[in-house]
């Protein structure tokens, strides 16, 4: 494993690991979540909605999950490259979860916009904004 995916993969370990975030006091820093996704007949979620961030030093993305049946069971639906400039932008994430694990309906969704900040060497976490919407899934 080359050491690039290792970080990748030890960021995303501390994004599924990390405690719930306090609401950010930027104002001026915010991601939200659109109050409709889509689902595919194959099973491919579509989450959108948009997001603002200033003073990045490292690669920010925004990465989106969704839960329906169980609280505890979230499903990682993409990242989209952000650019952290100020202005509001529009992300939209797609991804394919296990089959059968999410169908049309009510779900809940956590939009996050992180930084990779690089510190010491290393590429470290820096939540710029975080929300969580209840949305309803939609046939695509």
């Amino acid at each position: 494993m080359s050491v690039r995916a290792a970080l990748t993969a030890a960021a995303a370990l501390f994004l599924l690991t990390a405690p719930a975030l306090p609401a950010h006091a930027d104002p001026y820093e915010t991601v939200t979540v659109d109050p409709v996704g889509r689902i595919a007949a194959d099973g491919t979620v579509t989450l959108s909605g948009t997001y603002r961030c200033t003073g990045n030093t490292g690669p920010v993305f925004v990465s989106s999950s969704v839960g329906q049946r169980s609280p505890s069971v979230r499903h990682g639906i993409g990242g989209t490259r952000a650019v952290c400039d100020g202005v509001e932008h529009v992300w939209q994430n797609t991804g394919k979860p296990t089959p059968g694990s999410l169908e049309p309906g009510q779900a809940r969704v956590e939009a996050t916009v992180m930084e990779l900040r690089p510190q010491g060497g290393l590429p470290l976490p820096r939540f710029h904004a975080t929300e969580q919407q209840d949305i309803t899934l939609t046939k695509s």
